[in-house]
């Protein structure tokens, strides 16, 4: 069974990145302080869902008990990155009219 293409985004990269009705955009890198890495990519499902793929890449300490904190940090800081982003989604209240 043949899927049917879905019409390329304004923002999509239109080459092999577009594939089974999933457009996603020319993924964005970032060098972070501390030697990370952070790439993120626009995503539009077959199902017209967008969302947003990041990969980090952390360096971590050599010590295992560091390496926990570290991923501990990490895993709260990325709850909290996520909580922000999906509160800007939500509909500003309307602001008071002056009469």
């Amino acid at each position: 069974m043949k899927r049917r293409q879905s019409p390329h985004t304004d923002w999509c990269a239109r080459d092999h990145r577009c594939n089974l009705a999933e457009h996603r955009a020319p993924s964005l890198t970032i060098h972070l302080d501390g030697g990370g890495v952070a790439d993120l990519t626009r995503v539009k499902t077959a199902s017209g869902r967008e969302h947003a793929d990041i990969v980090l890449r952390v360096p971590l300490a050599d010590s295992n008990p560091a390496a926990r904190r570290q991923l501990a940090a990490l895993l709260a800081d990325t709850r909290a990155m996520v909580g922000r982003a999906g509160a800007l989604a939500r509909p500003r209240p309307a602001s008071p009219t002056k009469g």
